[in-house]
This record gives C-alpha cells, sequence and structure tokens, in this order.
C-alpha cells in the first residue's frame, strides 16, 4: 500500500521504500522481480506472490501455445530480477528508465499483488484516471445494490 516518491542517484539506484522492502521480506524473496508493464508506461514490480499468480495464469494455456508463449515473454523475457543493497537500493536497468520515462525520480505506487515505479507526471496523470474512473465504478454498483425494500 501507499505511493512514495525516491530520488535516483547518478547510477541509477532507487531506494525501494521500507515498506515494500518488508512484505518482499515476508515473502522470503530475495531481490525484486520486474517487468515492463503489459497496459501502463510503468514498471510491474513484486515478489514471489506476483510470481506466483504470473505462473497459475501460465497453466491456463497449453505449454508451447501461442498464447502461452506470447505471455511468457512479456512476463519473462522482458522481466529482470533486480538485487536490493544492503541500503535497500536497486539498480534500474537503463531499458526501465527508458521504458517509463523516468528522469530524475521514481514513485513506487502500492496496488496490492503488486507495485508500479513510474514517471512522477506519468503517475499523477495515472491517478487522476484511476480516480475519475473509480467514480464511474461506485456510481454503476450504485444502481446494483438492493434497495432496503428489496431486502
Amino acid at each position: 500500500m501507499a505511493t512514495f516518491t525516491n530520488r535516483l542517484d547518478a547510477k541509477g539506484r532507487v531506494s525501494v521504500p521500507a515498506q515494500f522492502r518488508a512484505v518482499l521480506a515476508r515473502e522470503g524473496t530475495e531481490g525484486l522481480f520486474c517487468y515492463p508493464s503489459l497496459d501502463q508506461d510503468a514498471i510491474d514490480c513484486g515478489g514471489a506472490r506476483l510470481q506466483d499468480e504470473i505462473s497459475k495464469r501460465l497453466q491456463a494455456f497449453e505449454t508451447f501455445s501461442e498464447d502461452y508463449e506470447t505471455l511468457s515473454t512479456a512476463f519473462y523475457a522482458d522481466s529482470r530480477l533486480l538485487k536490493i543493497d544492503q541500503d535497500g537500493r536497486i539498480m534500474l536497468p537503463e531499458e526501465f528508465i527508458e521504458f517509463a520515462g523516468i528522469k530524475d525520480a521514481a514513485v513506487f505506487a502500492g496496488l496490492g499483488l503488486k507495485f508500479q515505479i513510474w514517471e512522477q507526471e506519468k503517475f499523477q496523470a495515472r491517478r487522476q484516471v484511476a480516480r475519475s474512473r473509480l467514480r464511474s465504478i461506485i456510481r454503476s454498483l450504485d444502481g446494483k445494490r438492493p434497495s432496503e425494500d428489496d431486502a
């Protein structure tokens, strides 16, 4: 949970928020599993739970089928296991920095099962879209709730 903004140093290292590192440690994860997001200009990151969920999703497809290999490519070929150093930092690969458009700071946004790393302005725009969509979702749910007369 939560959102944190941390600066990149000259070598491209950034501190992973302590809250996120604590979750990874509880999962028994050494390092940080990351890949370019499939539908956002961000980097998806997580630990053992995220890797398990991806594995479960892949089991829905026949091994070596086109769909299986497409998803495997998206989740694994472009992924990296980033080592967290003794100071709690990771070295973001240049291709991740370019993909997300990260400049001098990275936003870490918690999403439950995973978190994402964003460029600051792009995350602010994404947050606005999410809030707008949330209002729409809530309104649609309000119309589906049973009234007191239906109970």
